[in-house]
């Protein structure tokens, strides 16, 4: 066995590492300082290369590539997301994430991003939410109480403060099973049994169904003035959760427009329905939440910058550290021009 070369290895975080990683710093500390990292990435908007991740369309689901680069490094999700998965046992959405660097294009890190994902979808809600929120918010519904729900709910009381939360879901062993995780980490949780009840008195709405269809999780007769809301479940085409009344009487924030027409609330609109993008709110260029009765809604589907983000925090992190390991990835020959002599030269040898 020819050794591997040191170029040869790749840091890889597995989710049993990532899983080690999270509880070691603690969860709400990892959500604070991930949604750090994201906002600084979006306050140095105009120095990444953007483009709508690339979907393809599949019966059932979708799978996608989310890449996006800075002058020093370049990251790509993998991601699919697949709503009638959990009949079968299987993850609505898995993940899997590559930072590499811009110069070499050599990987400098492979890492599980079914968890990451999970935890950065929730720091960036969370993030927006100090932004948009009303202020002296307390309570929050969740509307959709399956993988993410718990996590959007540890990022909101970690990041805005927010202890107090409805709970909603058709399937009533969701919300159990959410009201049972939430009570354990000492949520005040009030399980309710409509998504009217959910709302009723919410400072922030958060939906988060997974249906890929037109869906109404909130009409317009549900959403008061001055409330937030966090739509973080109509993520492709032909997926939404919100009727189109409450799009036309909220003032709406984005990520990247040119994903989000496509995929986010928004796509009910006409093309150019106004929106804000979030950068310019987190660079101090537009302003967010205006006065007490606003409706602020965050169409949120997710955008390359902020995998970019908690790659680029999660290299940090576990350099150093016992929660990362080399992978042998890498083709390294001794002689760059000479990938064919490597291959030759591991030939097992025969007897005579």
């Amino acid at each position: 066995m020819i050794p591997a070369s040191p170029l040869a290895y790749v840091p890889f975080v597995s989710v049993q590492n990532m899983m080690g990683l999270v509880h070691q710093t603690g969860i709400e500390t990892f959500l604070t300082e991930l949604a750090d990292h994201i906002e600084e990435d979006f306050k140095r908007w105009p120095e990444f290369d953007k483009v709508p991740r690339v979907a393809s369309h599949v019966p059932g689901g979708v799978i996608e590539l989310m890449p996006t680069a800075d002058q020093a490094l370049y990251g790509f999700k993998y991601v699919n997301g697949h709503p009638r998965n959990t009949r079968t046992g299987h993850q609505t959405v898995t993940a899997f994430g590559v930072l590499s660097e811009v110069s070499t294009g050599y990987p400098v890190l492979l890492s599980e991003m079914t968890l990451l994902t999970a935890l950065r979808t929730a720091a960036t809600s969370a993030l927006v939410g100090r932004y948009l929120a009303p202020a002296g918010a307390q309570v929050m519904a969740m509307i959709g109480n399956g993988a993410q729900c718990e996590f959007q709910a540890m990022a909101f009381r970690a990041i805005c403060g927010i202890n107090r939360l409805r709970l909603y879901d058709l399937d009533a062993t969701a919300t159990e099973k959410a009201t049972r995780n939430l009570r354990a980490q000492g949520f005040d949780v009030t399980p309710c049994q409509s998504a009217e009840a959910a709302v009723e008195g919410a400072h922030i709405i958060t939906t988060c169904t997974a249906d890929k269809q037109y869906a109404t999780i909130l009409t317009d007769n549900m959403v008061g003035a001055g409330v937030h809301i966090n739509a973080i479940g109509g993520d492709c085409p032909g997926k939404t959760e919100l009727h189109r009344d409450i799009l036309l009487r909220s003032d709406i924030f984005v990520e990247y427009p040119e994903q989000t027409r496509i995929e986010g609330e928004i796509q009910v609109l006409a093309p150019d329905h106004p929106v804000t993008e979030l950068w310019q709110v987190m660079r101090g260029e537009v302003q967010g939440r205006r006065h007490d009765k606003q409706i602020t809604l965050f169409d949120s589907v997710g955008f390359a910058t902020e995998d970019f983000s908690a790659l680029r925090y999660l290299r940090a992190k576990v350099a150093g550290t016992g929660f990362v390991q080399a992978l042998d990835l890498l083709a390294d020959p001794d002689d760059p021009r000479d990938l064919f002599g490597m291959l030759a030269r591991a030939a097992p040898r025969t007897g005579a």
